[in-house]
């Protein structure tokens, strides 16, 4: 693997630890600003809608800027935000800058799964698209507790001020090591929105809000459920978070290395598994080592979707990915937002703390119906020869074929 992807790896870094670092910061922000719970919760949606928003909207004013220049713009603009963060001296300050900073976020690993592909043979594509996000995995393990403690020791300001730094060295390293990408000729934003028109890039992004959003149905509520029905004491909440995230780390991995393999069957596995593991969690969230357990495979296999469900959306929208990649990235944040949304209405329902489970447990399903419709629609369209798929990557290596 070309030493590029860690380049990217870096900026995925500082960008994941951003995301989820202000979950355990909301009591000492909250408290500086002088606002409710609730309240300092904006940061946190603010940031997933800004996704939701800048994947698309940086994508397509980057159409017309070569794709390294365009990934140190962003890596500029995500360490402005945070730095606005550091300093901010009111509460609605300190959103805009976290609003600046998710606006870096989609294009970012929208632009980077895109370079990443280019940089390698096309059977080992979704392994590169893997690395650049291990960046991503390894900030819930490494960057959010370390950047946790520091906020909660020393004070959180200077948690964004270190996060912002961790931008520069991503945009040096992108800088210095990313080989200039002239973007490909004759590609215009009307070709990128052509994509859309895809059946198959649809239902990658629909399995894609689905198949996280299973995930997020159940993590976002992890405090309550393992406080109040784990028996687990406050404390032992950021050390689970950490177990999530090395089950990140292992399904990022294995989930790029399988897809460049069989990327559906990898899809029916992980999306398969992780419902029942979901489902099992209503009963494992009563016992301390079976939920903990329970929480680093649903880290795995969450994120064992991540790189095929990438890959088949470069992979459907060929000729212009760029744009498809990044509404992609807003798409496993709208999935967030969704099953958290969904999660709180069950529990405010008088249902209990494991109630997203079930939540997950069907979003996640749902993920799994729609991979099987997308490969018999490709099947179909095979048979007939209707589409083309550029490269054939996925189909050549559907067991199906062989």
């Amino acid at each position: 693997m070309p030493l590029a992807l860690l380049a990217l790896a870096i900026g995925a870094f500082g960008i994941g630890t951003t995301e989820f670092v202000i979950m355990g910061l909301l009591p000492e922000v909250a408290g500086d600003f002088g606002v409710s719970i609730p309240t300092a919760g904006l940061l946190v949606t603010g940031y997933a809608l800004g996704v939701v928003i800048g994947a698309p909207l940086m994508t397509v004013l980057g159409t017309k800027v070569p794709r390294k220049r365009m990934l140190m713009l962003l890596m500029g603009l995500f360490i402005a935000g945070n730095l606005l963060s550091a300093v901010a001296p009111a509460f609605g300050v300190m959103l805009i800058g976290r609003v600046v900073a998710s606006l870096a976020h989609g294009a970012f690993f929208g632009i980077g799964s895109v370079v990443a592909a280019e940089l390698v043979a096309p059977h080992k594509k979704a392994g590169a698209i893997a690395m650049m996000f291990t960046g991503l995995t390894v900030a819930n393990v490494v960057g959010v507790p370390v950047g946790t403690l520091v906020g909660q020791t020393v004070g959180w300001r200077v948690t964004f001020a270190v996060v912002a730094a961790l931008g520069v060295l991503g945009l040096v390293g992108i800088a210095k090591l990313v080989p200039d990408m002239p973007r490909p000729e004759g590609v215009h934003l009307r070709h990128e929105l052509a994509a859309f028109k895809n059946a198959q890039v649809l239902l990658a992004m629909a399995m894609t809000v689905l198949g996280f959003g299973g995930v997020f149905a159940a993590i976002t509520y992890i405090a309550p459920m393992m406080t109040h029905i784990a028996g687990f004491a406050d404390g032992s909440v950021t050390w689970l978070l950490v177990l999530f995230g090395l089950g990140m780390v292992g399904g990022n991995l294995v989930g790029g290395k399988f897809a460049d393999r069989a990327l559906m069957p990898m899809l029916y596995v992980s999306l398969g598994a992780l419902a029942v593991v979901l489902a099992l969690f209503t009963l494992t969230a009563h016992n301390k080592i079976a939920a903990a357990v329970t929480i680093a495979l649903i880290g795995a296999l969450g994120f064992a979707t991540v790189p095929p469900l990438q890959k088949r959306v470069l992979d459907q929208a060929h000729g212009a990915p760029t744009l498809a990649s990044a509404v992609n990235i807003g798409a496993f944040n709208l999935g967030n937002a969704l099953s958290a949304w969904l999660g709180g209405i069950v529990i405010a329902a008088g249902l209990g703390y494991t109630a997203p489970n079930w939540v997950g447990a069907a979003l996640a399903a749902a993920a799994l119906v729609l991979a099987v419709l997308s490969a018999a629609l490709e099947r179909r369209d095979a048979r007939h020869g209707t589409v083309t798929v550029s490269g054939s990557h996925a189909e050549q290596r559907t067991p199906v074929h062989h």
